[in-house]
């Protein structure tokens, strides 16, 4: 049988493939409301769940655009096994409600084999039992909530998580910058409460004594004095913050007019062109871990092929953390597919036998395999804004 017929059938009978399994027990579907049983058709359709409008739009775009040079590097080259790729994008307005709305429309799509996504971690964990129930593999580019992937074998990442992130930071700040105290602002949700949670419990480990904590509501907390005041008043040797780029920029610069000259330090979320956008100088100098950076010394010729690539569709612009992750994603399940076909449970069952460095997919962001959870672990570097853009920091998180 051709590669093409070979598919097209199996993509026609993935649906009734779902219906039967979502009876069984376990980790496998329980159940399934999908419409009627599609024709067998020549496109390979995978959903792109991501933050496309509100405050991490910014993320979005970048998801967006790695999301689209995967597709049209593959269907320029004949497709999966001949057969054309698209892809459907929705918008989950990094929210959790919108998110649950979004997995539900793409996991029940019975032509959808797969869905890239979520960004954020608080849309992943809505997701999450939507995508088990129906028994579509939710793949992630950029959550990294330590919780994300447990609790079902339907959901993977290509990134590290935040307790790896946060032992990553507080070893940084204590073995590189030697610093002896911190002060923290962190988004109350999924994502910047864990990253906060990691952070502070393996900085006990390396010495820094934690001064104070300081929540903030993604969106909604625009004036951040009063908590600028009182940890200047405390003098940490640095300020972490955990949450996204908007807020980042805003603490950053209303500390800076208030002439708080404590250096600032960041998760992933903090990387976004927007950052330095609505931050100006005021973020010069800012440190922050990330899964990727594009440079000649960190991703070799791979990344540097990406990186051309992606300046040669979209006009100049520079691909980066997670477009970069989104494309690895995308590729990496055009890989699988071509081995195994659509069948949606083919697909996890390929992605959860990835358990090594001698079966990892290798992309321009290096090895992704995952352990029992779906889990998989990269390095972090550590990026500077160093006049107006990210680059890598002069030194970087020493090895274990």
């Amino acid at each position: 049988m051709r590669a093409r017929t070979r598919i097209a059938a199996t993509v026609a009978s993935m649906v009734g493939a779902v219906l039967l399994t979502a009876c069984g027990g376990g980790d496998r579907p329980e159940q399934a409301t999908t419409a009627s049983e599609p024709k067998p058709t020549d496109v390979i359709r995978i959903g792109v769940a991501g933050p496309f409008t509100g405050s991490a739009a910014a993320f979005g775009e970048q998801i967006r655009m790695g999301a689209e040079l995967a597709r049209d590097q593959v269907n320029e080259r004949g497709g999966v096994a001949g057969v054309s790729v698209e892809m459907v994008f929705e918008d989950d307005q990094g929210r959790d409600d919108q998110a649950s709305i979004v997995a539900t429309k793409l996991a029940t799509d019975p032509m959808v084999s797969a869905v890239i996504g979520h960004f954020n971690s608080i849309c992943s964990a809505a997701g999450k039992p939507v995508y088990k129930q129906m028994g579509v593999v939710e793949f992630s580019p950029g959550s990294t909530n330590v919780d994300i992937c447990k609790g079902s074998e339907w959901t993977f990442r290509n990134l590290y998580h935040d307790d790896y992130q946060g032992q990553s930071l507080s070893r940084y700040i204590s073995e590189v910058l030697g610093h002896k105290s911190a002060a923290i602002f962190y988004d109350n949700d999924d994502y910047g409460s864990g990253l906060k949670n990691a952070f502070v419990t393996d900085a006990a480990r390396a010495g820094i004594e934690i001064i104070g904590e300081e929540a903030f509501q993604r969106e909604a907390t625009l004036d951040f004095s009063a908590a600028i005041d009182k940890f200047a008043s405390q003098g940490p040797d640095v300020i972490f913050i955990a949450g996204l780029y908007n807020e980042a920029a805003s603490i950053v610069k209303q500390a800076r007019e208030k002439g708080v000259d404590t250096p600032f330090i960041g998760g992933d979320g903090l990387y976004s062109p927007d950052l330095i956008e609505l931050g100006g100088e005021a973020v010069e100098g800012l440190l922050l871990t990330t899964p990727f950076i594009v440079h000649p010394d960190i991703g070799g010729p791979p990344a540097q092929s990406f990186r051309t690539a992606f300046n040669e569709k979209f006009d100049g612009e520079d691909p980066d953390t997670w477009a970069a992750l989104t494309y690895d994603a995308a590729n990496q399940l055009f890989d699988v597919i071509g081995r195994v076909g659509p069948d949606r449970t083919a697909i996890r069952d390929a992605l959860a036998a990835t358990t090594s460095i001698e079966t990892a997919y290798l992309g321009v962001t290096g090895r992704t395999y995952f352990d029992e959870n779906g889990d998989c672990l990269k390095p972090a570097y550590v990026a500077v804004v160093r006049d107006g853009e990210f680059a890598p920091a002069a030194e970087q998180i020493p090895a274990l």
